[in-house]
Protein backbone atom coordinates (compact mmCIF):
# COMPACT_ATOMS: atom_id res chain seq x y z
CA UNK A 1 0.00 0.00 0.00
CA UNK A 2 2.90 2.30 0.73
CA UNK A 3 4.35 1.73 -2.75
CA UNK A 4 0.90 2.21 -4.28
CA UNK A 5 0.62 5.58 -2.55
CA UNK A 6 4.06 6.53 -3.84
CA UNK A 7 2.98 5.51 -7.36
CA UNK A 8 -0.18 7.63 -7.14
CA UNK A 9 1.86 10.56 -5.86
CA UNK A 10 4.51 10.07 -8.54
CA UNK A 11 1.97 10.00 -11.39
CA UNK A 12 -0.16 12.86 -9.93
CA UNK A 13 -3.31 10.75 -10.21
CA UNK A 14 -4.81 12.75 -7.35
CA UNK A 15 -4.32 15.90 -9.43
CA UNK A 16 -6.48 15.28 -12.52
CA UNK A 17 -5.92 18.78 -13.93
CA UNK A 18 -2.75 17.52 -15.67
CA UNK A 19 -4.29 14.73 -17.70
CA UNK A 20 -7.51 16.70 -18.30
CA UNK A 21 -5.53 19.51 -19.95
CA UNK A 22 -4.03 16.82 -22.19
CA UNK A 23 -7.45 15.29 -22.87
CA UNK A 24 -9.44 18.40 -23.86
CA UNK A 25 -7.57 19.13 -27.12
CA UNK A 26 -8.07 15.46 -28.12
CA UNK A 27 -11.79 15.86 -27.49
CA UNK A 28 -11.88 19.12 -29.49
CA UNK A 29 -10.20 17.54 -32.53
CA UNK A 30 -12.40 14.45 -32.38
CA UNK A 31 -15.59 16.52 -32.05
CA UNK A 32 -14.62 18.82 -34.91
CA UNK A 33 -14.12 15.85 -37.22
CA UNK A 34 -16.95 13.58 -36.14
CA UNK A 35 -20.15 13.29 -38.17
CA UNK A 36 -22.86 13.17 -35.50
CA UNK A 37 -25.41 11.83 -37.96
CA UNK A 38 -23.57 8.52 -37.59
CA UNK A 39 -23.59 6.11 -34.66
CA UNK A 40 -22.66 7.95 -31.45
CA UNK A 41 -21.14 4.78 -29.97
CA UNK A 42 -18.00 5.29 -32.06
CA UNK A 43 -17.66 8.87 -30.81
CA UNK A 44 -17.78 7.81 -27.16
CA UNK A 45 -15.48 4.87 -27.87
CA UNK A 46 -12.80 7.19 -29.27
CA UNK A 47 -13.42 9.70 -26.49
CA UNK A 48 -12.77 6.97 -23.93
CA UNK A 49 -9.59 5.88 -25.70
CA UNK A 50 -8.29 9.45 -25.71
CA UNK A 51 -9.10 9.82 -22.02
CA UNK A 52 -7.24 6.62 -21.14
CA UNK A 53 -4.32 7.64 -23.34
CA UNK A 54 -4.18 11.06 -21.69
CA UNK A 55 -4.07 9.56 -18.20
CA UNK A 56 -1.40 7.01 -19.12
CA UNK A 57 0.87 9.37 -21.07
CA UNK A 58 0.53 12.21 -18.56
CA UNK A 59 1.44 9.78 -15.77
CA UNK A 60 4.48 8.53 -17.68
CA UNK A 61 5.45 12.11 -18.51
CA UNK A 62 5.31 13.09 -14.84
CA UNK A 63 7.71 10.28 -13.95
CA UNK A 64 10.18 11.21 -16.70
CA UNK A 65 9.90 14.87 -15.68
CA UNK A 66 10.67 14.01 -12.03
CA UNK A 67 13.66 11.88 -13.02
CA UNK A 68 15.16 14.60 -15.22
CA UNK A 69 14.37 17.37 -12.71
CA UNK A 70 15.40 15.43 -9.61
CA UNK A 71 18.15 17.86 -8.56
CA UNK A 72 16.06 20.96 -9.37
CA UNK A 73 13.04 19.62 -7.46
CA UNK A 74 15.12 19.23 -4.31
CA UNK A 75 15.73 22.99 -4.30
CA UNK A 76 12.14 24.13 -4.87
CA UNK A 77 9.83 24.34 -1.86
CA UNK A 78 6.74 23.10 -3.77
CA UNK A 79 8.48 20.05 -5.28
CA UNK A 80 11.12 18.99 -2.78
CA UNK A 81 8.92 16.22 -1.32
CA UNK A 82 8.13 14.54 -4.66
CA UNK A 83 8.86 10.78 -4.44
CA UNK A 84 11.99 10.75 -6.62
CA UNK A 85 13.42 14.06 -5.38
CA UNK A 86 12.96 12.96 -1.75
CA UNK A 87 14.35 9.45 -2.37
CA UNK A 88 11.08 7.62 -1.59
CA UNK A 89 11.13 6.09 -5.08
CA UNK A 90 14.35 5.19 -6.92
CA UNK A 91 15.11 6.37 -10.45
CA UNK A 92 15.20 2.75 -11.65
CA UNK A 93 11.76 1.98 -10.22
CA UNK A 94 10.46 5.20 -11.72
CA UNK A 95 11.74 4.14 -15.14
CA UNK A 96 10.06 0.73 -14.80
CA UNK A 97 6.77 2.44 -13.97
CA UNK A 98 7.13 4.77 -16.96
CA UNK A 99 7.84 1.89 -19.35
CA UNK A 100 4.78 -0.05 -18.19
CA UNK A 101 2.58 3.03 -18.54
CA UNK A 102 3.86 3.58 -22.08
CA UNK A 103 3.16 -0.05 -22.97
CA UNK A 104 -0.42 0.27 -21.77
CA UNK A 105 -0.72 3.53 -23.74
CA UNK A 106 0.49 1.66 -26.83
CA UNK A 107 -2.30 -0.90 -26.37
CA UNK A 108 -4.78 1.98 -26.36
CA UNK A 109 -3.16 3.54 -29.43
CA UNK A 110 -3.43 0.34 -31.47
CA UNK A 111 -7.21 0.81 -31.58
CA UNK A 112 -6.80 3.75 -33.97
CA UNK A 113 -6.12 3.87 -37.71
CA UNK A 114 -2.57 3.58 -39.06
CA UNK A 115 -2.08 7.29 -39.73
CA UNK A 116 -3.08 8.17 -36.16
CA UNK A 117 -0.67 5.57 -34.78
CA UNK A 118 2.22 6.91 -36.88
CA UNK A 119 1.55 10.52 -35.87
CA UNK A 120 1.22 9.59 -32.19
CA UNK A 121 4.50 7.66 -32.17
CA UNK A 122 6.15 10.62 -33.88
CA UNK A 123 5.23 12.83 -30.93
CA UNK A 124 7.11 10.71 -28.36
CA UNK A 125 10.39 12.65 -28.61
CA UNK A 126 8.46 15.86 -27.88
CA UNK A 127 6.69 14.34 -24.90
CA UNK A 128 9.86 13.23 -23.15
CA UNK A 129 12.23 16.06 -24.10
CA UNK A 130 10.02 18.87 -22.77
CA UNK A 131 11.48 18.80 -19.21
CA UNK A 132 14.94 19.59 -20.63
CA UNK A 133 13.82 22.81 -22.34
CA UNK A 134 13.72 24.89 -19.16
CA UNK A 135 17.50 24.53 -18.99
CA UNK A 136 18.14 26.17 -22.36
CA UNK A 137 15.29 28.53 -23.25
CA UNK A 138 12.84 30.94 -21.66
CA UNK A 139 10.13 29.29 -23.77
CA UNK A 140 9.65 25.78 -22.30
CA UNK A 141 5.92 26.52 -22.19
CA UNK A 142 5.97 26.74 -25.99
CA UNK A 143 7.32 23.18 -26.20
CA UNK A 144 4.70 22.10 -23.67
CA UNK A 145 1.99 23.65 -25.84
CA UNK A 146 3.26 21.86 -28.95
CA UNK A 147 3.27 18.56 -27.05
CA UNK A 148 0.11 18.89 -24.94
CA UNK A 149 -2.12 19.92 -27.84
CA UNK A 150 -0.84 17.32 -30.30
CA UNK A 151 -3.86 15.22 -29.43
CA UNK A 152 -6.03 17.74 -31.25
CA UNK A 153 -4.48 16.63 -34.53
CA UNK A 154 -4.83 12.96 -33.50
CA UNK A 155 -8.50 13.48 -32.70
CA UNK A 156 -9.06 14.87 -36.17
CA UNK A 157 -7.09 12.25 -38.13
CA UNK A 158 -8.59 9.28 -36.30
CA UNK A 159 -11.85 10.21 -38.07
CA UNK A 160 -10.70 11.83 -41.32
CA UNK A 161 -7.42 9.94 -41.85
CA UNK A 162 -5.84 13.15 -43.16
CA UNK A 163 -4.81 16.60 -41.96
CA UNK A 164 -6.11 19.87 -43.36
CA UNK A 165 -6.07 23.55 -42.38
CA UNK A 166 -8.92 23.44 -39.84
CA UNK A 167 -7.27 21.35 -37.07
CA UNK A 168 -3.95 23.11 -37.66
CA UNK A 169 -5.56 26.51 -37.00
CA UNK A 170 -7.03 25.36 -33.71
CA UNK A 171 -3.81 23.51 -32.83
CA UNK A 172 -1.80 26.72 -33.18
CA UNK A 173 -4.38 28.58 -31.10
CA UNK A 174 -4.31 25.87 -28.43
CA UNK A 175 -0.53 26.19 -28.18
CA UNK A 176 -1.05 29.82 -27.18
CA UNK A 177 -3.71 28.75 -24.68
CA UNK A 178 -1.14 26.44 -23.06
CA UNK A 179 1.46 29.22 -23.17
CA UNK A 180 -0.95 31.33 -21.14
CA UNK A 181 -2.07 28.88 -18.50
CA UNK A 182 1.37 27.34 -17.95
CA UNK A 183 2.88 30.80 -17.55
CA UNK A 184 0.33 31.39 -14.79
CA UNK A 185 1.31 28.04 -13.25
CA UNK A 186 5.00 28.95 -13.40
CA UNK A 187 4.57 32.01 -11.18
CA UNK A 188 4.14 29.68 -8.19
CA UNK A 189 7.88 28.91 -8.30
CA UNK A 190 9.17 32.22 -9.65
CA UNK A 191 11.58 33.02 -6.81
CA UNK A 192 13.00 29.50 -6.54
CA UNK A 193 13.35 29.19 -10.33
CA UNK A 194 15.30 32.44 -10.57
CA UNK A 195 17.67 31.32 -7.81
CA UNK A 196 18.46 27.90 -9.32
CA UNK A 197 18.61 29.13 -12.91
CA UNK A 198 15.48 27.56 -14.45
CA UNK A 199 14.06 29.49 -17.41
CA UNK A 200 10.38 30.09 -18.20
CA UNK A 201 7.97 32.56 -19.78
CA UNK A 202 6.91 33.40 -16.22
CA UNK A 203 10.38 34.89 -15.68
CA UNK A 204 10.65 36.32 -19.20
CA UNK A 205 7.41 38.31 -18.87
CA UNK A 206 7.35 39.02 -15.14
CA UNK A 207 7.32 42.80 -15.74
CA UNK A 208 4.01 42.67 -17.61
CA UNK A 209 2.45 39.20 -17.32
CA UNK A 210 -1.12 40.27 -18.04
CA UNK A 211 -0.20 41.74 -21.42
CA UNK A 212 1.43 38.44 -22.38
CA UNK A 213 -1.66 36.53 -21.23
CA UNK A 214 -3.93 38.81 -23.25
CA UNK A 215 -1.89 38.12 -26.40
CA UNK A 216 -1.94 34.36 -25.79
CA UNK A 217 -5.63 34.08 -25.01
CA UNK A 218 -6.65 36.48 -27.78
CA UNK A 219 -4.74 34.32 -30.27
CA UNK A 220 -6.61 31.24 -29.09
CA UNK A 221 -10.02 32.92 -29.36
CA UNK A 222 -9.24 34.15 -32.88
CA UNK A 223 -8.26 30.61 -33.90
CA UNK A 224 -11.53 29.25 -32.47
CA UNK A 225 -13.54 31.84 -34.39
CA UNK A 226 -11.68 31.00 -37.60
CA UNK A 227 -12.43 27.32 -37.12
CA UNK A 228 -16.10 28.15 -36.62
CA UNK A 229 -16.06 30.13 -39.88
CA UNK A 230 -14.31 27.42 -41.93
CA UNK A 231 -16.50 24.68 -40.43
CA UNK A 232 -19.60 26.76 -41.24
CA UNK A 233 -20.85 26.51 -37.66
CA UNK A 234 -24.37 27.76 -36.95
CA UNK A 235 -25.12 31.12 -35.32
CA UNK A 236 -25.52 29.52 -31.87
CA UNK A 237 -21.74 29.01 -31.84
CA UNK A 238 -21.11 32.78 -32.08
CA UNK A 239 -23.42 33.52 -29.15
CA UNK A 240 -22.06 30.73 -26.96
CA UNK A 241 -18.47 31.81 -27.68
CA UNK A 242 -19.03 34.70 -25.28
CA UNK A 243 -18.68 32.18 -22.43
CA UNK A 244 -14.99 31.29 -23.03
CA UNK A 245 -14.22 34.97 -23.76
CA UNK A 246 -15.69 35.99 -20.41
CA UNK A 247 -13.87 33.16 -18.66
CA UNK A 248 -10.44 34.01 -20.10
CA UNK A 249 -10.48 37.80 -20.00
CA UNK A 250 -12.92 38.73 -17.25
CA UNK A 251 -12.16 35.91 -14.85
CA UNK A 252 -8.67 34.54 -15.41
CA UNK A 253 -6.74 37.66 -16.43
CA UNK A 254 -8.71 40.14 -14.30
CA UNK A 255 -8.31 38.06 -11.12
CA UNK A 256 -4.74 36.91 -11.78
CA UNK A 257 -2.17 38.01 -9.19
CA UNK A 258 1.30 36.71 -10.08
CA UNK A 259 2.62 37.58 -6.60
CA UNK A 260 0.25 35.13 -4.89
CA UNK A 261 1.12 31.44 -5.51
CA UNK A 262 -2.29 30.24 -4.26
CA UNK A 263 -4.02 32.61 -6.67
CA UNK A 264 -1.84 31.33 -9.54
CA UNK A 265 -2.78 27.71 -8.82
CA UNK A 266 -6.46 28.58 -8.51
CA UNK A 267 -6.52 30.45 -11.84
CA UNK A 268 -4.51 27.70 -13.53
CA UNK A 269 -6.95 24.99 -12.40
CA UNK A 270 -9.93 26.81 -13.94
CA UNK A 271 -8.54 25.88 -17.36
CA UNK A 272 -10.04 22.43 -16.85
CA UNK A 273 -13.47 24.09 -16.88
CA UNK A 274 -12.37 26.16 -19.87
CA UNK A 275 -11.53 23.00 -21.82
CA UNK A 276 -15.06 21.72 -21.19
CA UNK A 277 -16.53 25.08 -22.23
CA UNK A 278 -14.69 25.00 -25.58
CA UNK A 279 -15.92 21.44 -26.19
CA UNK A 280 -19.46 22.63 -25.48
CA UNK A 281 -18.91 25.50 -27.94
CA UNK A 282 -17.84 23.12 -30.69
CA UNK A 283 -20.79 20.82 -30.04
CA UNK A 284 -23.21 23.76 -30.19
CA UNK A 285 -21.70 24.86 -33.47
CA UNK A 286 -22.32 21.44 -34.99
CA UNK A 287 -25.89 20.98 -33.75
Amino acid sequence: MKQLNFFIELTRLKKPIGFMLLFWPCAWGLTLAYDFSNNLNNYFFYLTLFFLGSVLMRSAGCIVNDILDKEFDKKVFRTKNRPIASGKVSVMLGLIYAIFLCLFALLVLLNFNTFTIILALGSMPLAFSYPLMKRYTYWPQLFLGITFNYGLILGWVCINDQVNLIPIILYIGAIFWTLGFDTIYGYQDLKDDEIIGIKSTSIQFKKNPKLFLIICYLTFMISLLLVGFFMKFNTVFYFVILIPIIHLFFYQIYNFNYKDPKNCLKIFKTNNLFGAIVLFNILMGKV
